[in-house]
């Protein structure tokens, strides 16, 4: 009985963030099912664009700039709410959004974990696509709504089609998410998160100075690696085993599993330039 919670109490704390971001993950979900399925008015409309608790708005900086460069008008309510979330992830969050947001992430963690634990080791691995094309991508969908008046990246975009899906059911979304879990099963490595998505790569730019960083304890580290194991941005962690300081923020997605992970505590999150 003692050695299963001992069991019990280390794999939870192995997995802490993990759990704690799934729980905010599909707390937000619940939130805006709730709305469709009993009538809660928490959260009403989807990631792109949502009122809460009926008083205010939050919006996607990224799609209320596609907007504005497809022609169209924004409400003053959007575009507070999108300098919200805006400040909230470049003060704060970096890139949180895409690990304790968005829910394609558990899509594409299910896949990176699957290939760990199937020991898949394709040669496509050194497909030789580097990850700032996410950029070229965010910028391409700009053009593209300027070019065609629409918002592109959000008519084919996985993350609204699963949440839309989710939240209102699925037609052919289906089939794009399911594209994606196999495409970082099979073909690459956090094949979408890590080099296409051009929303990870807008969080990249905006967060770049956030305040809370993973920081490095190098006196603390016995070279294990684990932590480039299960981190979805492994050259983020490039001073690791070398340097003590602050993982850069830019291409982090703060999901803490390195943190997780590491049995020597030389990772942990803290506040920029705070020992």
């Amino acid at each position: 009985m003692i050695l299963n919670r001992f069991l019990m109490i280390s794999i939870v704390k192995r997995n802490r963030y993990l759990i704690l971001r799934r729980l905010v993950q599909f707390s937000i979900l619940v939130s805006f099912i709730g709305t469709n399925k009993w009538g809660w008015t928490f959260l009403v409309g989807n990631l792109s664009a949502a009122r809460v608790l009926d008083s205010f708005y939050l919006a996607d900086p990224y799609a209320v700039l596609q907007i504005f460069a497809s022609g169209f008008i924004v409400s003053s309510d959007l575009l507070v709410g999108a300098f919200i979330v805006l400040i909230f992830y470049a003060t704060i969050g970096g890139r949180a959004f895409c690990s304790w947001v968005c829910p394609l992430n558990i899509i594409t963690d299910s896949a990176a974990w699957l290939r760990r634990k199937l020991g898949f080791n394709f040669s496509s691995d050194n497909l030789r696509i580097k990850r700032s094309i996410r950029y070229w991508v965010l910028l391409l969908g700009l053009v593209l709504s300027a070019i065609l008046g629409l918002s592109v990246f959000e008519m084919v975009s996985p993350i609204g089609m699963l949440h839309r899906g989710l939240i209102f059911g699925f037609g052919m979304g289906w089939a794009i998410v399911i594209s994606v879990f196999l495409f970082d099963l099979v073909v690459m490595k956090n094949g979408w998160c890590g080099h296409f998505c051009p929303l990870g790569g807008f969080y990249s730019l905006s967060g770049k100075y956030a305040l809370i960083e993973v920081k490095h304890k190098v006196e603390k580290c016995s070279d294990c690696m684990d932590c480039f194991k299960v981190c979805p941005e492994p050259q983020v962690l490039k001073i690791v085993t070398k340097l003590s300081g602050m993982i850069d923020a830019g291409e982090c997605t703060n999901c803490g599993r390195c943190v997780d992970v590491c049995a020597d505590s030389a990772l942990i999150f803290s506040l920029k330039n705070i020992k």
